[in-house]
């Protein structure tokens, strides 16, 4: 049993030193590697597990070491085993050798089994051969030196007996590719005339913005459907149309380039929390589960208001999405604090632990234009984000008016919230700052130099917007509004 969990120990008990020391050493080694990997090396082992060359060696080790492990288990016992030893005694050793045999293969079956699964799943999700319209197919290095990655993050609700896909949210993360700071900027749905780059085909296509032939299906979550219905080849062989549409057109309303899409179906966003082993959030008051406020249907019942909420999938979902008797803007500050609560909860132990239900689910529900081969510089980012700062920018009413939307201001916002002026110098000179991109300018990034002309904003604009919120405190427990609204009693749902 020593030689089974220390192998080696088995050949030095019979005086075989040097094939004893050999097979220990290896162990330790391999065992060290382990321990580092689960350790300090969690970032090498998720770079080698978001590479399916990496995935298939892997296999390959485990199956090859499991393989050595039990002749090693099987030559020590037949080494050690006394002559003169019974036949029962012969059939208990027996029997205990198969039972460390087992206990070893089944672990790294199962093992290998994931592995595999890893490879599958990433062979599905980032296809080799996949098509964009809006992404460099041939770009070996797809973050070059950019201070900045741009990823536009979309829930759909497509699922059972709904017609195409709306993307009720949109939310563009900017990310700093050194430190992992990262900013969100979120849309309203119902932003209307969304506007496309003078160098696209879709800016000769809707000169004015975004127009679908009726208000409802000219808005922001309508352009996925509405945008390929009307154009389906306008941008030429892609293999999400819908997609590239928005991210040209949210590009060009915040001015910035977005390098990369991320779509998660709302139909399959619970599973993706179960997986997780649900999301912890605060809750400030009644969040509506169901309900249709445009046909006065009550909700079915709600979340109460509390701190460090324990949600599961289905509740998180109607806590991102419940809107009744509330404003867009509201839901829209939920989708922010559950992203967050998503990224607390996905820590690389956890990834490792649920991976085989996350890779089943993630199949499922995500849908996305990262190329396989920024994999790995997404692996680094990932660990840069999960304890950097993440902030939020958010376009509600009281910064525009979605109906007639300001997108030089928006833009200025941007610029502003990536770029925050100087603070007073030691002369007390004010630092340059306070203009930002115009009409002119080119919406290549947040750290392009303004072109051509300027628009200016007021000191309170520059107050009010060069620091935008931070997430963690918007999404912080309001005791003083959670106890508000438990005094003023659970509100009425579709069973009272």
């Amino acid at each position: 049993m020593l030689n089974a969990l220390l192998p080696g120990t088995g050949f030095l008990a019979t005086g075989r030193r040097v094939l004893g020391g050999v097979v220990l050493a290896l162990f330790v080694v391999l065992a060290a590697t382990g321990i580092w990997l689960a350790t300090g090396g969690q970032r090498s082992a998720l770079r080698a597990a978001a590479d399916t060359s990496s995935l298939l060696w892997i296999v390959v080790g485990i199956g090859v070491g499991t393989v050595l492990w039990a002749a090693v288990v099987v030559a020590g016992h037949l080494l050690l085993v006394p002559r003169g030893t019974g036949r029962g005694q012969r059939a208990a050793g027996g029997v205990v050798v198969v039972l460390l045999l087992a206990a070893a293969v089944l672990p790294a079956a199962l093992a290998g089994r994931f592995a595999l699964e890893g490879r599958d799943l990433i062979a599905d999700v980032f296809p080799d051969d996949g098509r964009s319209a809006t992404v460099e197919d041939d770009d070996p290095d797809p973050f070059g030196d950019q201070e900045r990655v741009n990823v536009l993050l979309l829930g759909g609700d497509g699922g059972e007996g709904r017609e195409g896909v709306r993307t009720d949210s949109v939310i563009v993360a900017s990310i700093d590719t050194d430190t992992g700071d990262t900013t969100l900027f979120s849309l309203p749905r119902n932003l209307e005339d969304l506007p496309f780059p003078p160098s696209s085909p879709l800016a000769e296509l809707y000169p004015d913005g975004f127009d679908a032939g009726s208000e409802s299906e000219s808005l922001l979550n309508a352009v996925y459907r509405n945008g390929p219905a009307m154009h389906p080849d306008v941008l030429g062989p892609t293999d999400n149309p819908g997609a590239d549409f928005l991210k040209l057109g949210v590009g060009e309303a915040l001015g910035l380039r977005l390098d990369y899409y991320v779509l998660i179906n709302l139909e399959g966003f619970s599973r993706l929390v179960d997986a997780l082993g649900g999301i912890t959030v605060n809750v400030n008051y009644w969040v509506p589960i169901g309900g249709e406020p445009t046909l006065r249907i009550p909700p079915d019942d709600y979340i109460a208001p509390g701190p460090d909420q324990r949600l599961d999938g289905f509740t998180a979902l109607e806590f991102a999405r419940g809107r009744y008797n509330l404003t867009d803007y509201d839901r829209m500050d939920r989708q922010r604090c559950t992203i967050d609560a998503i990224v607390d909860a996905a820590d690389p132990i956890t990834m490792l632990r649920k991976y085989q239900e996350l890779a089943r689910t993630t199949r499922d529900v995500v849908f996305t234009d990262i190329p396989r081969s920024a994999l790995d510089d997404f692996v680094d980012l990932a660990f840069l984000v999960k304890d950097a700062d993440i902030r939020s920018v958010v376009f509600d009413n009281s910064v525009i008016d979605p109906a007639y939307p300001d997108y030089d201001r928006i833009r200025g916002i941007v610029f502003l919230a990536l770029n925050p002026p100087a603070e007073t110098d030691d002369t007390g000179d004010e630092a340059p700052g306070g203009t930002v991109p115009g009409d002119d300018a080119v919406a290549g990034g947040p750290t392009d130099a303004p072109v051509g002309g300027t628009t200016p904003l007021t000191d309170e604009d520059l107050a009010a917007l060069a620091a935008p919120s931070d997430v963690r405190d918007a999404c912080a427990y309001d005791r003083e509004a959670a106890a508000l609204a438990l005094l003023a009693g659970k509100p009425p749902t579709a069973g009272d």
